[in-house]
């Protein structure tokens, strides 16, 4: 997992995404699957950040080697596989997604659990029609097509 700050082209504005890798953020931005929060435009770049190399340092074999970890409760790390699970068994409607949405609260076509992209300006429509949407991260996302 890798983290970056991206910045809109269109209004400037700065926030952080989360990627599997940097080939995925890479991926994401060709296909225009990043979009800016605040005001919807897929013009996004990735800010400088800066690189730390890890060389391997020879220690005496007295010394003990430490290692970062990342603590997070098993509450926490279930909520994210159960949610990760959920999104499995969901369909991928990608842009078409707001569309989807009001077939399915207008009776249109079946209910049946969607994911895909909707602009900022899209899913406030969607909120003001009652349609109700949840927003999850993109790392549930990373290994499904």
């Amino acid at each position: 997992m890798i983290v970056f700050d991206l910045v809109c082209r269109h209004c400037g504005h700065i926030f952080e995404a989360w990627f599997a890798s940097v080939e995925s953020f890479d991926q994401q931005k060709e296909r225009g699957l990043l979009e800016c929060p605040i005001c919807g435009n897929t013009e996004i770049d990735k800010r400088l950040t800066a690189k730390v190399r890890n060389k391997k340092i020879k220690r005496p074999e007295t010394e003990p080697t430490k290692q970062r970890h990342v603590a997070i409760p098993s509450a926490t790390t279930d909520m994210i596989a159960r949610l990760r699970q959920i999104v499995s068994n969901t369909e991928n409607v990608g842009e078409r997604f707001p569309e989807e949405a009001r077939k399915m609260h207008y009776h249109e076509t079946p209910l049946r659990p969607i994911r895909g992209q909707a602009a900022q300006n899209d899913i406030e429509a969607l909120a003001e029609e009652g349609i109700d949407i949840d927003i999850l991260p993109d790392f549930l996302f990373h290994d499904l097509n």
